[in-house]
């Protein structure tokens, strides 16, 4: 059987709906993201959710199986990133600029972990989001916040002369 995203990429492009696009973008990310082994698994106006699987690999704390606060911070970021894309309804040129998280637990051995990120504000150069991981809805692991630029890479691309990814 095959899965939704495997579904998706057989559809004509320009059949797809912004949302459905993030999906597969997700699917062929590289980079940390898939390193990781992140996938989008939803994408709409309120947000963007995004899973970061279950890899003993992944452990940064080997006697109790904890999973290492880098992978965390990856996967709050990425989905700001593509919360930020979901809401702006383009690939924007975007930049971290500051990334504050609580970590209020540690993740629980073999379960994967979610988080949602949410754009909540914007002006013409800054977008402010806030994301949260957990591993079950509604008892966060981590709380975030978040600002990115907006047109960061925009001027080294003009001078590149690339007006398209």
């Amino acid at each position: 059987m095959a899965s939704d995203i495997e579904e998706l990429a057989r559809r004509d492009p320009s059949e797809l709906s912004w949302y459905d696009k993030i999906r597969l973008m997700g699917s062929t990310a590289e980079g940390q993201f898939r390193a990781l082994g992140l996938s989008v698994e939803s994408a709409g106006d309120e947000g963007v959710l995004l899973r970061l699987p279950w890899q003993e690999k992944l452990v940064g704390d080997p006697v109790q199986r904890i999973l290492h606060g880098g992978c965390i911070t990856t996967l709050i970021d990425s989905a700001c990133g593509y919360a930020l894309m979901a809401y702006s309804g383009q690939l924007p040129d975007i930049a971290t600029l500051d990334l504050r998280i609580d970590y209020l637990k540690p993740a629980q051995p073999d379960i994967d972990v979610m988080a949602f990120g949410q754009v909540y504000r914007t002006t013409t150069s800054i977008a402010f989001l806030r994301a949260q991981a957990y591993q079950t809805e509604g008892d966060p692991i981590a709380n975030a916040v978040g600002t990115f630029m907006l047109g960061a890479n925009a001027p080294k691309y003009a001078a590149r002369g690339i007006t398209q990814r």
